[in-house]
């Protein structure tokens, strides 16, 4: 598969409501989206880093800069055999794990377009509808809270993830818990407590919940080893698991008893892949976590988590849970029984609908064979 031209978009696209997280509250969402041109077909990947260094250190400037000076010019004009291939050739960039999942997604469409596969095929998925959930920012109260997950529940959400953060946090779950007795019910505090803090948490262990996901440090396997012998609810580790040794360290010294897979977060579907196997194999339950993606990360989200070992609900939500208008074709709606289908078509699935990719387009780069 030669290379020919590679053409990045950067992308602002104003959200339904804001989302706020522990570490700060957007009204709209940035990313990357790449596409490459090889043999007259074009495919599409999209690199989830935002503006701001919150959730990542990757930023949407960090990334330009990543693909435009290192990733790009290491396959431009080159023959890729597969995806594997391209992260050999990039192995000498040194994390930029979001930069280098954009370029790996688009070469996945492309391969499938290729070969008349979808991705959910080519990936070994086994479901043709996935279970999914929401995730519900903080909220200007409790009260409010409660009304938030009331309406995803009338819409037919069955699994919901609130945020939480220091003096936000038991109380929330608390009225939550008491208001929906029943519902699948976790908490995300994306790194916002440390060792000490984090057992002030210790009230959630009554509540029934699901997992208790990234209380502490991104950086931090060993005090989450640690924290996990406090609670009996598991805890989940999403931004400490940036590879399959970390998985592998974290699963090891009992830092945690799920794992939130993002391929963006862990450099791309391969990696993605050998994660879910590793746990998989070990009989750990991993889910696919979301990063507010347009059509095209959440087709590709969708086939990642079509794969067997994806036993609980993703934050894969509908389209319509975040954006009024995508960058494709095609929308993902919420089914009956609280699940969404797999797209099936060669590929991610999804065709780029170019008026609304231009509308919300900050800049383009292009990049042919004999520029670079």
């Amino acid at each position: 598969m030669n290379i020919d031209s590679v053409t990045l978009y950067h992308l602002r696209m104003p959200l339904v409501s804001p989302f706020e997280t522990s570490f700060g509250r957007i009204d709209s969402r940035e990313c990357i989206l790449v596409e490459i041109l090889s043999d007259g077909l074009a495919g599409f990947g999209e690199c989830p880093a935002d503006r701001d260094p919150g959730y990542s250190y990757e930023t949407t400037g960090t990334a330009w800069h990543i693909l435009r000076d290192f990733l790009i010019p290491a396959v431009m004009g080159q023959d890729l055999a597969d995806a594997a291939d391209f992260q050999n050739r990039v192995r000498p960039v040194r994390g930029h794990n979001m930069a280098k999942a954009g370029i790996e997604m688009a070469i996945w469409d492309l391969l499938g377009k290729r070969q008349g596969l979808s991705l959910k095929e080519m990936l070994g998925g086994v479901y043709t509808d996935v279970a999914v959930g929401v995730s519900v920012g903080l909220q200007a109260s409790p009260q409010a809270l409660v009304d938030v997950v009331a309406g995803y529940l009338e819409r037919g959400y069955q699994r919901i993830k609130i945020k939480i953060k220091p003096g936000r946090d038991v109380l929330d779950a608390q009225v939550v818990r008491r208001s929906f007795a029943e519902v699948a019910l976790q908490v995300d505090a994306n790194s916002a407590y440390t060792l000490e803090t984090a057992r002030n948490l210790r009230p959630l262990d009554e509540l029934g919940l699901l997992l208790i996901e990234q209380p502490l440090a991104e950086d931090d396997l060993w005090d989450h080893h640690l924290l996990q012998k406090d609670f009996s609810t598991s805890l989940c580790l999403d931004e400490s698991i940036i590879s399959i040794r970390h998985a592998r360290q974290a699963l090891e010294m009992g830092a945690c008893r799920v794992i939130n897979i993002k391929a963006g977060r862990v450099g791309g579907l391969g990696e993605a892949l050998a994660i879910h196997y590793l746990c998989h194999a070990q009989g750990v339950p991993v889910w696919c976590g979301g990063m507010l993606e347009t059509g095209v990360g959440r087709a590709s989200n969708l086939a990642l988590a079509s794969l067997p070992g994806f036993t609980l609900p993703g934050d894969i939500s509908a389209s319509e849970r975040y954006y009024h208008q995508d960058i494709t074709h095609e929308t993902f709606h919420l089914n009956t029984g609280s699940t969404i289908r797999v797209p099936d078509g060669p590929g991610l699935g999804v065709t780029v609908d170019r008026a609304a990719l231009k509308k919300f387009t900050l800049g383009k780069l292009d990049l042919k064979a004999d520029q670079v």
